[in-house]
């Protein structure tokens, strides 16, 4: 069996079925259908559908921002050239951590469903929070496996 060129590589994200710009179309319209409801209401004399309609909305749309901020949260985990590269974007926020490969461990305290740590010379980093719990230790023993490879060797 030939040895592949490609760096090991894991990319963890949510799944998520609508993009951030969908959810703001789909956001966009039931507001255009709630305050033209709310405004014929209005139109003929029940005053307070307008106002509880506003209210609806400015709930609805926290919500939907709370969700979209989330929506293209990510980990990815590259090994190449001695090296593991971690990158994580939560909320829009991205950090970076880069190990030596021969001086990292894996491990997962509290059990095989706990996140897959990475640890090495003081940094350590959690990762598989977009993984089902069940999936975090294979996750664990194929990260294992490619750090004994030929990536992971430098």
């Amino acid at each position: 069996m030939a040895l592949s060129e490609d760096p090991p590589q894991w990319l963890l994200k949510r799944n998520c079925c609508l993009t951030p710009r969908q959810l703001l179309r789909i956001y966009a319209g039931l507001c255009v259908v709630s305050f033209g409801i709310a405004l014929v209401f209005w139109a003929f004399g029940a005053r307070l559908v307008l106002p509880f309609a506003w209210l609806e909305m400015a709930g609805l749309g926290l919500a939907l921002w709370v969700y979209a901020r989330h929506a293209l949260d990510r980990e990815s985990i590259v090994i190449e050239r001695g090296r593991v590269h971690v990158r994580q974007e939560v909320a829009g926020r991205v950090t970076q951590v880069t190990f030596e490969a021969h001086r990292v461990r894996v491990g997962q305290r509290g059990g095989s469903q706990a996140l897959v740590e990475l640890a090495s010379a003081g940094q350590e980093v959690a990762v598989g929070r977009h993984l089902r719990a069940e999936r975090r230790a294979q996750l664990a023993d194929e990260l294992r496996a490619a750090l004994r490879g030929p990536h992971g060797q430098g």
